[in-house]
């Protein structure tokens, strides 16, 4: 052999793996890869989608407000979904039932689902956003407000829902908003 290759004191290009940090509170910091920043194309690919392009492929799920709580929740489950619009006379949109709700409004006042009405533990009168709106409209709305669901209404009408799961999911990397 004509000799050997020392590569020990070469830097090694590819990933290093991460080293485990913690704050000052004694929480851990994760780094996250450079693939999951925000880039400031993101935000324009998100600015230019509107509610209406992404909700248009699926059929809005609702219940009246006189359904029980139990049907709710075993609607949600069955089509593994986070919240269910709740409507009034003629289909008007009148509230949003969440599985948040469904654990401190229900489980947490230990009440019983098979008798509870959703018009007596949703969230009346929900911000909703029109279907021409923009995604980033509808994550800055969730954002301020501290909720993960947005119905979409045609007038009053539900022509679907939206959830920070769903944006994330149609735009394939994780959802940051700043300021």
């Amino acid at each position: 052999m004509a000799g050997t290759l020392d590569i020990s004191e070469r830097p090694n290009p590819t990933v290093e793996p991460p080293s485990p940090r913690f704050g000052p509170d004694g929480g851990r910091i994760v780094t996250r890869p450079a693939a999951w920043q925000l880039r400031p194309t993101f935000f324009a690919d998100i600015s230019n989608r509107n509610l209406g392009d992404i909700v248009r492929r699926r059929k809005p799920v609702t219940l009246p407000e006189t359904a029980t709580v139990q049907l709710a929740c075993c609607m949600m489950r069955d089509r593994e979904i986070g919240a269910i619009m709740v409507t009034g006379a003629e289909g008007r949109l009148v509230g949003l039932f969440t599985g948040r709700d469904a654990v401190c409004r229900v489980v947490a006042e230990a009440l019983d689902p098979e008798t509870t009405r959703l018009c007596a533990v949703m969230t009346l009168e929900p911000d909703s956003l029109p279907p021409e709106k923009r995604a980033a409209d509808a994550l800055r709305m969730m954002n301020e407000g501290g909720y993960r669901h947005l119905p979409v209404l045609d007038g009053w009408s539900p022509i679907g829902i939206v959830s920070r799961g769903d944006l994330i999911a149609h735009f394939g990397r994780p959802v940051a908003l700043s300021g």
